[in-house]
């Protein structure tokens, strides 16, 4: 397995300690954000995220506007949603800005861990197959 990079973005310190934890234990490397805002300047500065995992109510910025703002220069790096307010309205936004899965909170963590890891497997095969090909090392 190779080693993804996620961040967590939530409001609620014990969901980031308890996300920060688990995915650490399954040999992620993790970094976390208490708000959007927040999460926009830990992108911009390291911008190799493999998943973005992020609360969608939280102060100031939500997570459905992280979203837009991400999809402006990272156009298909997967955001999966977390959200303790479900609604029908929340749930179609959140597909229409194409997340990668809306999860409703209390979740199951090994079902998050099986939706995160299916969205940074596939990010990693849909950019190896845009890289160009290397040929006899040049």
């Amino acid at each position: 397995m190779d080693t993804y990079k996620i961040l967590i973005v939530d409001d609620e310190l014990l969901i980031r300690d308890l996300l920060y934890d688990y995915f650490l234990s399954k040999d992620y490397s993790i970094m976390t954000a208490n708000s959007a805002e927040e999460a926009m300047e830990i992108v911009e500065q390291h911008d190799d995220f493999d998943v973005v995992l992020t609360d969608i109510k939280m102060g100031g910025i939500d997570g459905l506007q992280l979203v837009d703002g991400l999809r402006q220069s990272y156009r298909n790096l997967p955001v999966i949603v977390m959200t303790a307010f479900p609604s029908v309205e929340t749930a179609v936004e959140a597909l229409r800005k194409r997340v990668y899965d809306y999860i409703v909170k209390p979740f199951n963590i090994n079902r998050l861990y099986s939706v995160v890891e299916a969205a940074a497997n596939k990010y990693h095969r849909d950019r190896k197959a845009h890289e160009p090909e290397v040929v006899n090392g040049e």
